[in-house]
């Protein structure tokens, strides 16, 4: 084999040839790449110091040093010199990246193939991020730099598996360098861009240039490997002649020559008759060649493995998309009849599997053909979006809930190596990476569509891609190890039982579940574990800015199964860990609970494998896997009756017990745990994935932890929020029931409700309803679009575990601190509340956001509106504006909530004339109010916004005159400047003006009102 990586002499003379050592290329490509961007560093140093040194925060000298992309994009000379020398640097980084595909390619891996493709991709992308700024164009400078940091992965992890001896050292020390560096880059990063601490962005600084340094280093190596090699680089004419083409080493004898036997054993097509030739070429009747036919064959069979991962990786991501999406469209109904409507039948749509005791229908799922049917049916739940009607979409969903749930159980039941395990958790984790850079959305939902953030028909696609790709694997499993794979005890684990079947499947159930419920997005363990503000600053983690966390977990627990003996994640104490997280999850608030949360995904992800596995090896699979899906069953309708208790037959016993619904998930998982010595033989040692197959999760899951991160640090605001009209001392509130952001006709209402914030101008938000991550809501965050495009600071009340209908708080103004409070209910529903102290335009004001009990309870609205009361007037004589929904009428005496919240919380009425109200109200004390509007609903929820404006007295100034004839002094908008008008296109009513169904109703335009004579502003 001395002549396998050989090209056979041409008859051209050796002196007609350059013949150069790869090293230098090598060489080359890292001393033009330093000199790059050492000289804009200098350059920039020397010329603009000043100017690249400064950032939105500080200047010289509490920031000194500059960043990476100040430095080379945003001053002449040294953005062009930089520019010129990075051009030049191209031809060497392709040719470094052509060589070292060349020096490593084989047969047995396509691991090489993968690293060339992220090369390739990796350096274009450089000089996408390179050529086109922040200044050109943000958007596209940050997603190719994001491309450019995710393909980095690949590269590196792979260009370390390919090298030996010192060079696989140097990489190895190299990467982990570059890796650990970003920890502290991300840090100082958001103390830079969240608190706005000065100087921090000079620490980033160091890193992000120590990642470019360690990013050159990296490919730097490759000298050694070309040395090592001892690879040169030939450049002269084409060679001559069919021989001169060179073979794949597998089919080279040792002379140099092809046998036809061995042609044909590797499927290519041999004729015996000799081809005939006309200047020592092939003649056209022998065209493709042989070995172009053979180059072929190689690259469809190093391809297809990834190809086939990737395609069931995406449908496991649909499989999550449909699965999730099912709850959401039937809680539609639910909502509007605040009961049970008959539409939660479609629940049983999850016993599917049932039939799955049909043997032949159970042979047909199992094979391929059924495979790719089943599949191809169940996208019926992606391709619902187009239909109009709530009910339809229903119907299309419940059938591929139907469909698919039999396709994956026929799929588990063949899961004797772990594969589909491994995959049903990358596709979760897709799936809520896909709502982090949606806006806690799944893109591919039938509840959005375009207008609402859905990307349905791009999911559609790339489904029929996947599809089109299962059908025509070949017969052959490319991604199962070999049943001679597997040693003799494992086989025998292997055999199908008929006992225990029913501890498995209450496992596996209780499995399926628990991700649903905690992992399904990346905010949900925050949102349980969320208290507020103290000091200016968030007690715990924010969901829209640390759920990227949430995904690395998910990813480090699905790591573990696939380096870890089964015996690690299947020991008693393993279950003790993940029952101790879940405990501190549920009991500890802020950055404790957290962590527990953190633990549990680690947790849940890690038992995948094993627990689909112990119910696959089982007979009787359809009882098996009807257990299964019925215990999902179950645990969805005690989670939901836990705050819906007050709508449901029996709910009285599982009232604000979510304690009780998390011990019963970890009591049903017990049984997938070695507790005898007699279980824990039953497990198999490990997974038995190929090595291929590991090196492909262990890449993938590494390149979501990354692209979580990433995504999570491109929303993450560049400025803090800031006021609508900074500088007059007007702000405006509003208060909006939003219906669990579903709107009239079952789709997501977030970009409804947030164009509608926009328009109004509105500085204080309190959104209520809005306690969405449930499994019947679909686990979202309903302010994530208006916090990421509009900016605000964000509060987000008490968590799904508190069982309430949940409120938010959304501030242009900084929080200083917020306490959230469970208001008296025993009788009805709980009824939280947000106590949160804003800094508007330097003074502290007090702001309330509540929702009150139902009209059927009254002695619950009683003791609730007293509670509020206490609130409002504890912080006299702190200005105060309330923001509720209290289901009361303007100016009722008490018992009622009005006469209690206004006169013994010592508040005013925004209008008390207004006597045309019932359930939401807006209340101030020690401000100006100057307007006074009723928006409609329009289709996003069945109740009206109403918003305040008001004006803070100046600094060292109070209210010059309460009396109600001081503050009723009505004005025309004419009257006043401009800066106190509402939007003008919100005039008309339903037929004649308004937007998008919205328009000022009740007095058919807003009211106005005069400041009192000698009021200070």
């Amino acid at each position: 084999m001395a002549n396998a990586r050989k090209t056979l002499r041409s008859n051209k003379p050796l002196s007609e040839r350059l013949v150069i050592d790869a090293s230098h290329v090598a060489a080359i490509h890292t001393y033009l790449a330093l000199s790059a961007f050492g000289a804009a560093l200098v350059l920039g140093c020397a010329l603009h110091y000043t100017k690249i040194v400064k950032n939105g925060v500080a200047g010289y000298p509490q920031e000194w040093f500059p960043s990476v992309s100040a430095t080379i994009g945003d001053w002449y000379p040294e953005r062009n010199i930089f520019q010129i020398l990075i051009a030049m640097t191209s031809g060497p980084r392709f040719a470094l990246v052509f060589l070292q595909y060349f020096l490593t390619r084989s047969e047995h891996t396509s691991l090489p193939g993968l690293v060339f493709t992220a090369g390739v991709v990796r350096t274009l992308s450089c000089g996408g991020w390179v050529y086109i700024t922040s200044s050109d164009d943000h958007d596209v400078h940050d997603v190719l730099m994001v491309l450019y940091i995710l393909c980095n992965v690949p590269w590196m992890i792979g260009g370390i598996a390919c090298s030996n001896g010192k060079a696989r050292a140097r990489r190895r020390l190299v990467a982990t360098l570059f890796f650990a560096s970003i920890i502290p880059m991300v840090y100082f990063f958001m103390q830079h861009k969240v608190y706005r601490v000065p100087g921090a962005y000079t620490r980033y600084s160091f890193f992000e240039w120590s990642l470019i340094l360690f990013d050159i280093l990296f490919d730097s190596v490759a000298e050694m490997d070309f040395k090592a090699a001892n690879l040169q680089v030939a450049l002269g004419s084409s060679l001559k002649g069919r021989d001169s083409i060179p073979a794949p080493p597998a089919l080279l004898r040792g002379d140099g020559s092809i046998s036809k036997v061995d042609l044909k054993q590797a499927g290519v097509p041999v004729s015996t008759e000799p081809a005939p030739l006309t200047n020592g070429a092939p003649a056209e009747t022998d065209r493709p060649s042989l070995r172009t036919r053979l180059a072929r064959l190689e690259l469809l069979a190093e391809w297809r493995p990834v190809a086939s991962f990737t395609s069931d990786v995406y449908l496991s991501y649909i499989f999550w998309s449909i699965f999730t999406s099912l709850l959401p469209t039937l809680f539609y109904f639910s909502v509007w009849e605040l009961g049970i409507s008959g539409q939660e039948l479609a629940l049983l749509a999850l016993l599917s599997p049932l039939l799955l005791g049909i043997v032949p229908l159970r042979a047909w799922a199992r094979t391929q053909r059924g495979r790719v049917t089943l599949h191809a049916l169940s996208l019926t739940g992606i391709g619902a979006y187009a239909l109009g009607k709530p009910l339809h979409r229903l119907g299309a969903v419940t059938f591929a809930n139907v469909i698919m749930f039999i396709g994956w159980a026929a799929g588990w039941v063949d899961d004797r190596d772990g594969y589909q395990g491994v995959i049903m958790g990358l596709g979760l984790i897709l799936s809520s990476l896909s709502k982090l850079g949606n806006h806690s959305n799944n893109p591919v939902w039938p509840m959005v569509n375009a207008e609402s953030g859905g990307y349905n028909k791009t999911g559609l696609v790339l489904a029929i891609c996947a599809l089109i790709e299962l059908s025509t694997r070949p017969p052959i499993p490319l991604v199962s190890p070999t049943k001679t794979e597997r040693t003799p005890k494992e086989e025998a684990n292997l055999l199908p039982s008929t006992n225990n079947w029913l501890p498995a499947s209450l496992a596996l159930g209780s499995l399926i579940f628990s991700l649903h419920c905690l992992l399904s997005d990346s905010g949900t363990v925050i949102a349980w574990s969320w208290s507020g503000y103290e000091n200016g600053r968030p007690r715990g983690p924010l969901p829209h800015l640390y759920g990227s966390l949430t995904l690395v977990a998910q990813a480090i627990g699905l790591l573990l199964p696939t380096i870890l003996p089964i015996a690690t994640v299947t020991h008693p104490l393993w279950f003790l860990y993940g029952s101790a997280s879940a405990y501190t999850m549920y009991c500890y608030r802020d950055w404790y609970g957290f962590a527990g949360g953190l633990n549990v995904a680690i947790f849940l992800m890690s038992i995948i494998p094993s627990v689909t596995r112990q119910a696959a090896s089982y007979a009787k699979v359809g009882r098996t896997y009807f257990m299964v899906s019925l215990t999902v069953i179950i645990l969805y309708l005690a989670n939901v009756w836990t705050v819906a208790y007050a709508f449901v037959p029996g709910g009285a016993y599982l009232r604000e017990r979510s304690d009780l619904v998390l011990a019963a998930q970890f009591a049903a998982l017990a049984p997938a745990f070695g507790w005898t010595s007699k279980a824990a033989s039953r497990f198999p040692a490990s997974l038995t994935l190929t090595s291929s197959i590991g090196g492909y999760v262990r890449t993938l899951l590494a390149l979501l932890s990354l692209s979580s991160v990433l995504v999570s640090l491109y929303k993450w605001p560049a400025i803090g929020p800031t006021p609508y009209k900074p500088g007059t001392r007007i702000f405006n509130a509003g208060i909006w029931t939003v219906h669990f952001g579903i709107d009239n006709v079952g789709h997501d209402s977030q970009r409804r409700i947030t164009d509608v914030i926009r328009d109004m101008q509105l500085d204080v938000v309190g959104l209520l309803e809005t306690d969405l991550h449930r499994t019947v809501y679909g686990n979202r965050d309903l302010t994530r679009v208006a916090i990421e495009e509009l900016g605000y600071y964000v509060d987000l009340g008490p968590g799904p575990n508190m069982h309430t209908w949940g409120a938010a708080l959304l501030s242009k103004f900084p929080i200083i601190s917020s306490h959230h409070h469970l208001l008296p209910s025993p009788h009805g529903e709980l009824a939280p509340a947000i106590e949160a102290v804003l800094d508007i335009y330097g003074t502290e004001v007090t702001v309330v956001v509540s929702h009150n009990g139902q009209e059927e309870d009254p002695l619950d609205r009683e003791l609730q509106s007293r509670e509020l009361a206490r609130i409002m007037a504890q912080s006299h004589p702190r200005p105060v504006v309330f923001l509720g929904y209290v289901v009361t009428k303007p100016g009722a005496s008490r018992p009622a909530p009005y006469d209690i919240l206004v006169n013994d919380g010592r508040v005013h009425d925004i209008d008390p004339h207004d006597w045309d109200r019932w359930c939401e109200y807006v209340l101030y004390r020690g401000l100006y109010r100057t307007a006074y509007a009723r928006v409609s609903r329009g289709i996003v929820t069945d109740t009206e916004l109403q918003i305040g404006q008001f004006v803070l007295p100046k600094h060292g100034h109070g209210v010059t005159n309460e009396t109600e004839e001081a503050r009723m002094l009505r004005s025309w908008k004419e009257d006043l400047p401009e800066d106190h008008w509402f939007p003008m296109e919100y005039y008309g009513g339903p037929d004649e003006g308004g937007v998008n169904g919205h328009y000022y109703h009740v007095f058919n335009t807003p009211l106005y009102y005069r400041l009192p004579e000698g009021a200070v502003v």
